[in-house]
């Protein structure tokens, strides 16, 4: 068991909230009970995955995907208005970490993509939340093994045949970002999302790009730091995951 400000301090210092300028506050976003002993991960703070978190009896929510986003209409009316009042009627704490659980080393979404791929070498490029790492591969069976692993079709651009030794990734939303992995020299991208403009983008620069689904991508980080914090402070822990075709 652990009082939840207390949780909240450790998750800031561990995942270095102050560094990060983000779209949304990261930590405790809903304060519920004081004592935590059974802490639920998931990736999207909606109507399913709160109602689950209620069957299970959770003290406390952990998700990538929380409330309170930069430009969003503040007013807490709608869906937002019923979602946060299922949390507050049944006293759970929600937790949300944007960026910080992208950027982390060890729990942080992109670390964890690198293990879930088998990517060698895996490693952030300065000032940037892309990462780079080494494969011995063809398109065609990195994209069957994404498949695999991520029980999601990717989108794949490129020649199947070709041969992909250096890899980029980015977890989410993150197809912009692929002028980063244009700018090392990468032989493929890959992120969770694609735009209209991708796959000439990837065509002109040679690069291949599979886009492997934002909620897809994202499931790994969340699941990684509620593993550590159940370890570390002997906290019951599950992970619930809502499907999400996007």
């Amino acid at each position: 068991m652990v009082d939840n400000k207390t949780l909240s301090k450790y998750c800031s210092d561990y995942l270095k909230v102050d560094q990060f300028n983000d779209y949304s506050p990261n930590g405790l976003q809903i304060e519920g009970c004081r004592n935590i002993s059974k802490i639920i991960a998931g990736v999207s703070a909606n109507i399913d995955l709160i109602e689950k978190a209620i069957e299970q009896k959770a003290d406390a929510l952990f998700v990538h995907h929380g409330f309170f986003w930069k430009n969003e209409e503040p007013s807490i009316i709608g869906i937002k208005r019923n979602r946060i009042a299922l949390i507050i009627e049944h006293n759970i704490n929600l937790f949300g970490y944007h960026l910080p659980l992208d950027a982390h080393p060890v729990v942080g979404n992109n670390a964890q993509l690198a293990e879930v791929l088998n990517i060698e070498n895996p490693e952030p490029i300065s000032d940037t939340l892309v990462w780079t790492g080494h494969v011995n591969s063809t398109l065609q069976d990195l994209s069957e093994l994404v498949d695999s692993k991520l029980d999601r079709k990717p989108l794949v651009i490129g020649e199947k045949s070709s041969q992909i030794r250096k890899v980029a990734w980015c977890t989410g939303a993150a197809q912009d970002m692929i002028e980063v992995a244009i700018d090392i020299g990468a032989d493929v991208f890959i992120t969770g999302e694609v735009s209209e403009k991708i796959p000439a983008i990837a065509k002109e620069n040679k690069i291949a790009f599979i886009s492997a689904g934002h909620h897809a991508t994202e499931r790994y980080g969340v699941q990684a730091l509620c593993r550590h914090l159940s370890d570390k402070f002997e906290l019951e822990y599950s992970f619930i995951d809502i499907d999400n075709t996007v």
